[in-house]
């Protein structure tokens, strides 16, 4: 079992070929299989974590060098309160890529006055379980002092038009934020070897943008989509789903509910509005409030009559809690 582990450990760039030859040497020949004895299962290797961004990017490039020239980088960017979802983001970078990371930071720039920094959900102990059981192999998980020393950044990348309508309009400056820590994430992760990306289409406005700063500012990351992952009554899964009561998360099935009849033709964009908008929560008076709903052209986020190869988008407030979702027509 040991040399098992000391294999694993050169295979992820843990162990030098000479370290593990010498690992090797010391534990002597393998002994003979008993058929008598059951192969002990291999307990998974947790990953090595780091908050240190200069740590982060040198243990990223000596971990890819090791692998050889064409080694490749996964990536996957989250805030933590990690889920099926990530999950989902997490297992197909593991299969495409020769090594795994991942970074847990609650981005402060991205959200605005009212919003639920200070009760966004985390727990950094049980997301560490997840990724050792997924075989992640670097986790960075940064305080915000780690991340913008000296206080919040005055230089930003601006998200443009693209930023200022819909998510945008309903949370100012939000795409400012996240394309300014993705910027800085994507600066730590790159160097010498070629990086994925990987984020998912339930922030299908997020994944635009971020897709856009990279073509546009000529970044050498590979943004790889990830589909919606629902749970089986089909809400899409989100963090921010824990902040919802039996009667809230039953009464938010609704959007997932009325993008499909519209995908359907089953109901028109205002009928749908109007099926959010008296949705009960629960037995008392309070209802679903809707932010927006609309279609739009995916590339461009200009509303657009709703054909096949458009893209529905939905907000809404269930309770305290905002939800998006979408839906390709």
């Amino acid at each position: 079992m040991a040399r098992a582990t000391a294999d694993r450990a050169k295979d992820r760039g843990a162990l030098s070929p000479a370290d593990h030859q010498r690992v090797v040497q010391a534990l002597g020949p393998d002994a003979p299989d008993s058929p008598d004895s059951p192969a002990l299962p291999q307990e998974p290797t947790p990953p090595v974590v780091v908050t240190s961004p200069q740590e982060f990017r040198t243990l990223l490039r000596s971990r890819a060098v090791a692998l050889g020239p064409e080694a490749t980088v996964g990536f996957v960017p989250t805030m933590g309160a990690l889920h099926d979802g990530h999950g989902h983001l997490v297992r197909q970078a593991r299969a495409e890529n020769d090594l795994v990371a991942v970074s847990i930071f609650v981005n402060p720039l991205q959200f605005g006055p009212g919003e639920d920094l200070s009760r966004y959900p985390s727990d950094l102990p049980g997301d560490l379980a997840r990724l050792t059981e997924l075989g992640v192999d670097v986790v960075f998980a940064p305080a915000v002092e780690d991340m913008y020393p000296g206080g919040l950044p005055l230089v930003r990348v601006s998200s443009g038009e693209l930023g200022n309508q819909l998510e945008g309009s309903s949370r100012p400056g939000h795409f400012d934020g996240v394309l300014t820590v993705v910027a800085k994430l994507f600066a730590l992760v790159t160097g010498g070897h070629q990086v994925r990306a990987y984020f998912g289409q339930k922030d299908a406005q997020q994944l635009l943008i971020i897709q856009r700063m990279v073509r546009d500012l000529n970044v050498d990351v590979q943004i790889c989509p990830v589909a919606i992952v629902r749970a089986p009554d089909g809400l899409a899964l989100s963090s921010r789903n824990a902040y919802l009561n039996d009667d809230e998360r039953a009464a938010a099935l609704v959007l997932s509910r009325t993008l499909q009849e519209l995908a359907q033709g089953a109901v028109t964009v205002e009928q749908a509005r109007d099926a959010i908008n008296v949705q009960q929560i629960g037995a008392g008076p309070d209802t679903v409030e809707l932010d927006y709903l609309t279609v739009v052209d995916p590339q461009t986020l200009q509303p657009v009559d709703p054909v096949p190869g458009t893209l529905a988008l939905v907000a809404a407030r269930v309770g305290t809690t905002r939800l998006i979702d979408n839906h390709h027509l």
